[in-house]
């Protein structure tokens, strides 16, 4: 049987501190679930701390690289794939998430919201109420959260609903 994939995205460099500890948080969740956590791969941000928290509680994790080397790879990546695709890669990042989580909110992660939606993938929002709106408005399907408990329990309810 397929694995559960959940796409946490979420900025680099900028991500804020309450992305981060959310993103991490949120990682430790998806490895207690047994689905596997898939990010951009990058050793920063979001992307760092999603990883850090599903390595926690022993999750298999997948990063989807920009580059076609291991410079600024995550070291606790159980999968590297390597695209040399820059920006685009984060279409496949996307298609390859059962349910997408942005946690957080830069450039990428709202190409990667956008894509999703274009995509009819589930998005969740993870992030301030700004970009929540901004989103909410143009597809009134993606679902928002508050914090990382109640994203857990949109996933269950995405997933449970999609079988």
């Amino acid at each position: 049987m397929r694995k559960i994939i959940i796409g946490v995205m979420g900025p680099g460099e900028k991500a804020t501190l309450i992305d981060i500890e959310n993103a991490y948080q949120l990682g430790k969740r998806i490895a207690e679930q047994g689905w596997v956590l898939l990010t951009g791969g990058r050793n920063v941000g979001v992307m760092e701390a999603a990883v850090q928290g599903a390595k926690q509680n022993n999750g298999l994790t997948i990063g989807i690289l920009p580059g076609k080397n291991s410079q600024g790879v995550s070291e606790a990546l159980d999968i590297v794939i390597f695209t040399d695709m820059n920006n685009a890669r984060n279409n496949i990042n996307v298609l390859s998430s059962d349910v997408v989580v942005a946690c957080g909110m830069g450039l990428g992660t709202a190409s990667e919201v956008a894509l999703a939606l274009k995509s009819q993938k589930p998005v969740i929002l993870l992030t301030d109420s700004q970009s929540q709106a901004f989103f909410q408005k143009m597809a009134p399907e993606v679902c928002l959260a508050d914090d990382v408990e109640i994203t857990l329990t949109m996933i269950k309810n995405i997933l449970e609903n999609s079988v």
